[in-house]
């Protein structure tokens, strides 16, 4: 009994540190500024999200993205 109850614990843990880095993904991602309508210049100059994804400029990673934080350049690279 005592194996299934630590396994049971085990899988528990795993499961909250998975939901816990879901979380904190989307908490820097604000669909209230999500407008796929918006027609956004095709200008590129990277930026990477708070999601880790790079989108071609700001207005991209704000309209499309809907992301709240950002670096200029692509993400991966020393800027």
């Amino acid at each position: 009994m005592n194996l299934v109850y630590r396994l049971f614990l085990t899988f528990i843990f795993f499961s909250l540190s998975c939901s816990s880095e879901d979380s904190d993904e989307k908490s820097c991602i604000d669909e209230s500024k999500i407008d796929e309508l918006v027609a956004c210049i095709e200008v590129y100059e990277p930026v990477c999200g708070c999601d880790g994804v790079t989108y071609p400029n700001l207005c991209y990673a704000s309209n499309i993205g809907g992301v709240t934080s950002f670096i200029d350049g692509a993400c991966g690279k020393s800027n």
